[in-house]
Order: C-alpha cells, then structure tokens, then sequence
C-alpha cells in the first residue's frame, strides 16, 4: 500500500508550510490534526523498511520502522499534541512553523535506516529548534541560541565525518549497530555524545532551554535529547563506557540544581540527570536495561514535559521564574500547583506514578549485572532528584515564604495540555503494562513488588526527611540571586587566565625582540651615517684652480702620447 511508504515526517512538514500561510483557528486545527492522523498512521504501519532507493551508488534507507523506533515514533507525536495545545495561544508564525518542523525533524531521525538519512534529520533538529530560542527576542537568548547553534552544528560535522569514515572501512552506510572499534565509531560517538548533553558537553542545554520560550521549552525537552537516546540505543547498545558516563550524568546535575535560582534551569539540570539513567540503562545493553532506558526516555518526555509546562505557566502569569521571586502562588494558581506536584511524584519515582515503572528496571538491571556500585550511585541519584526536582520546584515556586504575586492560572489550553501529560503520568505508573507492550523485549518485569516499592518508599521518605531537617535547621540551600557558571567556568575563567597568561607573554617577548631589531638597526644607520659623512666631505672637498689645471694638461698630454704611439 503506497500510504505506508509515506514517513511520519511528511506530515509535519506539510503541516508546517499550511502553517505559513494560515492563520487563527484555521491554523490551530490543523496543528492538532496533524500529530493524531500521522499517530494512527504510524500504529498501522508494519516493521520493515518502507522507503528504500539508491542515491550517487549508496543505499539509503530513509523510512525504516522496528520496535526501538517506533517506541520513539509514539512518544514524539504524544509529545507533539501535548506541546501544539498548550501553545494554541501563540501568535508566533515563525516559532509555530518552528515547532512543526522541528517534531518533523525528530522522527525523521528515528526513522532514518542509514548514516546519511540520520545526518540531515540531524542538523535539521538544530536549525529548526534555535528559532524557539530566538523567538524569546531577548540578548540572553540570541547569545544562547548562537552557542547552541555551533555546537548541535559541531555534533552533525563529526557525525557526517564519522559516517564517511564508516562507508571507507565498512562499504555501506546502514544505521545500526556501530561499536568502538574504530576511528569512525568514536567520531560517531562523539557526535551523539555532545546532542546526548554527555558530561562536559552539557552547557549548551542548561544554556538554551532556560532562555527559550514558554511554549519551545516544551518542545525542546522532547527531541533532541531523546533523539540522541535513541541513536545510542541503535548504535552503541552493550557499550560498558556509557555506563561510567551515565552514572557521571545522573549524580553532577544534582549539586548544580539544588543550588540554581533559576527554576527552568533546575528542570534543565534535572533533565540530564534522566538522560543519565537512560544512558546507563544503554551501556549495560541487556534486554531489561534497553527496556527501562527506552521506557524512561518515553515517561520523561511526559513528567519533564508537564514540569515545563507548569514552570512555564509561572513564568507566563508572573513574568518571574527565579525561585528567589516566587512563592505563596498555589493560593492563586492552585490547578498548575496541583499539576505541578503530579509532575514532581512522576520524576521522583513514586510508586503509582510513569517515573517508577521504568526507573526500576534500570536499577533492577544494573543489580542484576554486577553494577552494584553503579546501583548505589543512581540510589543516591535518585534521591537527590527527589531533592531538586521533586521538593524543590514545587515548594520554592507555589509554598515557601509568600511572594505576594497573585496571578491566575494561566489559559485553558495550556492548563489541557498540562492535564494530558498528568493523566498519563498516572495512567503509565498503575498500568504500566500498556507501556511495557510496546517495548523491544518482552521480559515479564514487574515493578510492584515488595521489594520495589519498599526501597523506593524508604527512600524518598528519607529523602524529604532530610530536606525538612535541612530546611528548618537553615542548612539548606537558599533560593538567591546568583549566577552558577557549572563547565562554563573553565573557558570563561580558566582558559581566559591562561590565554591571557600566554599572550602576556608572547607580548614581552615579542616587545624584547623588536626592541633588539630597532636597536640594531639604529646601530647601522649611525655607522652608514658616520661612513656617509667621511665620502661626502672627501668628495665635497675644494681644489685649487691651478691645481685643476695642472691636472688637465697632464691627462690631455697622456692622450696624446698614446695617440701618436698607437
């Protein structure tokens, strides 16, 4: 059937050029259209490859579906719905046609069979989502929007170079698994690395999602990210080291977040501490860990998504997003505190909610392995989240001291939207089967055990415990104007000081060594001075006339002589 051969792509990008040209209500039902005809689409298309053809003698295979893509192909248009309702109040053509484009560009990439095919979804995911930064028109966001630029750029050249790599040694360009075993392995594992926010390279996310829109944050914690997720998935399953990295990048976000003001930069710093449990569960590479990593990539995209959208309702009603600014709003803003708290249970694992259904089997999966110091660190990871995202967001933005701001819930689209998410939260976390159906392997896990749901609840019982006791005893953290550099530090402070020690230097030298080349040529123009004066005053020496003339009869008689002898 040739409407199986169209890629769930296609209709987002139509989408997006009828969005070009329409506008009000026409638009809005044709955004929220979209998303559900591509989903049932998707739900009936088959495994296999649908799109195959050849292009300058390479194969490429830009429509490819199997269980790991699809699991990705679900969330995204999950994804995309939750976040067009709750930006159906926008009046942004160029961040409305952005945001289609940009959900189009992220199934492109997990549908994408080969390197090729990936690489252009790839670079599209950067041009298409810099604009949902740029639309906040502000300088910090045009700074950040730049700086994400480059580097999501520099993720897509070493990908491009990786793949050239991989066509030389390997004669074709089939996305799959990939390894390290050579150059181009790592080039191309580099490039996942950096869009993944891998430890070191992670500032470009804590930078741009804070200083997006309201409505491109939402969209911007679905994609990218998770469009990495899955690249490693495919590419790097069973790889050991990703699960060093992972472990880094659930437990470093956690001291930056619990001391940052900034609300949606703690919500940047908790989403990668998530990627970290995903990448994690990708390293260790058994069917249990691919599962939990995939089915948290799809809760994430959920629970992160509806603290978004409640941060971005505060920011929205209140104009302030510091936790230093807020406070006191669930008397005013009770139905966004209420989804807010929904969100925060969901990340924290709670029992009952999407969180623990899937964070389980990675920890389960980590126990199983022999990862046992692995485990006890993504314990304390989870409990620091419990922290910053699960008690923190909440308490400093709607209860802690009284700000004395009053606004409203926000508008009835956005409080939809946020409802949508909150109600899949809980609907995944008590029947996580319908979830689980959809993974890559059936392993028969189940979460409610005893022991599960005993060990989280412990924890996080510990966990508030402690922040209560920190909390009253005045140890905690205060929420206060500051600016927190994290990486940043090292090539705004660090490298700074040492380029300036180095060309500090280099001027010295540079100013000794000239100084020696004037001096020595001062020398040699005084010598060619001195010389200069002796022939001009040999030359410019006066002679008698009789002198003169006693010379001339000498020469004139020296012609002559030889004249008459020759």
């Amino acid at each position: 059937m040739w409407m199986l051969e169209i890629p769930p792509f296609v209709p987002f990008f139509i989408s997006a050029l009828i969005a070009l040209v329409t506008r009000g209500f026409l638009r809005a039902v044709i955004m929220i259209i979209i998303p559900v005809i591509s989903m049932l689409h998707l739900w009936m298309v088959p495994e296999g490859i649908h799109l195959q053809f050849s292009f300058l003698s390479f194969e490429l295979l830009p429509y490819r579906v199997d269980k790991l893509s699809l699991m990705f192909g679900y969330i995204f248009h999950i994804a995309a719905f939750i976040a067009i309702i709750y930006s159906l109040h926008v009046r942004d053509t160029s961040q409305q046609v952005a945001a289609m484009m940009y959900a189009g560009s992220g199934l492109g990439a997990v549908f994408a069979g080969d390197l090729i095919t990936l690489f252009v979804f790839w670079e599209l995911l950067a041009f298409t989502s810099v604009f949902l930064i740029l639309a906040r028109r502000t300088q910090r966001a045009y700074a950040a929007a730049m700086r994400y630029l480059i580097i999501q750029v520099l993720s897509g050249v070493l990908l491009l170079i990786g793949a050239v790599f991989y066509l030389a040694d390997n004669a074709t360009l089939e996305f799959a698994y990939l390894g390290l075993d050579g150059i181009a392995g790592w080039l191309i594992f580099i490039a996942f690395g950096i869009k993944c926010a891998f430890p070191l390279a992670h500032n470009w996310l804590t930078d741009a999602y804070p200083e997006a829109t309201v409505t491109g944050t939402v969209f911007l914690s679905a994609f990218t990210t998770k469009v990495a997720v899955y690249a490693l998935a495919r590419g790097y399953p069973g790889t050991e080291l990703l699960v060093y990295i992972g472990a880094v990048m659930t437990c470093f976000p956690i001291f930056f977040a619990v001391i940052e003001n900034d609300l949606r930069r703690v919500l940047a710093y908790s989403l990668i501490n998530q990627l970290g449990f995903m990448v994690v569960g990708i390293g260790i590479g058994t069917a249990l860990a691919i599962n939990g990593a995939v089915s948290h990539a799809f809760n994430d995209v959920i629970f992160k998504g509806l603290l978004f959208m409640s941060m971005g309702a505060v920011l929205h009603m209140t104009g302030r997003i510091n936790g230093s600014d807020l406070g006191g709003l669930y008397k005013s803003m009770p139905k966004t505190t209420v989804l807010c708290i929904v969100g925060a249970a969901s990340i924290s694992a709670f029992p009952l909610f999407n969180g623990f259904v899937s964070k389980s089997m990675v920890m389960s999966a980590a126990l199983e392995n022999g990862y046992d110091w692995i485990w006890l660190i993504l314990l304390f990871a989870s409990a620091g989240v419990f922290h910053h995202a699960g008690i923190k967001i909440p308490y400093f933005a709607f209860f802690s001291h009284d700000s004395g701001i009053r606004a409203s819930d926000p508008s009835n689209n956005m409080i939809l939207a946020m409802l949508i998410a909150a109600g899949l939260c809980i609907a995944i976390g008590i029947y996580p089967a319908a979830l689980y159906s959809l993974l890559p392997y059936d392993t028969g896990y189940n979460p409610y055990d005893a022991t599960h749901v005993l060990a989280q609840t412990q924890l996080l019982f510990f966990s508030a415990l402690a922040f209560v006791w920190l909390n009253l005893r005045g140890m905690y953290p205060p929420e206060r104007p500051s600016t927190n550099l994290d990486f940043d530090w090292v090539y705004r402070r660090l490298f700074p000081t040492i380029l300036r020690s180095i060309f500090t230097a280099i001027w010295k030298m540079d100013k000794k060594l000239r100084q020696r080349v004037i001096n020595k040529i001062e020398s040699n123009f005084v010598f060619m001075s001195k010389k200069y004066s002796q022939l001009t005053d040999l030359l410019s020496r006066g002679y008698p006339l009789g002198s003169m003339v006693l010379w001339l009869v000498i020469v004139l008689s020296c012609y002559v002589f030889l004249s008459v002898i020759y």
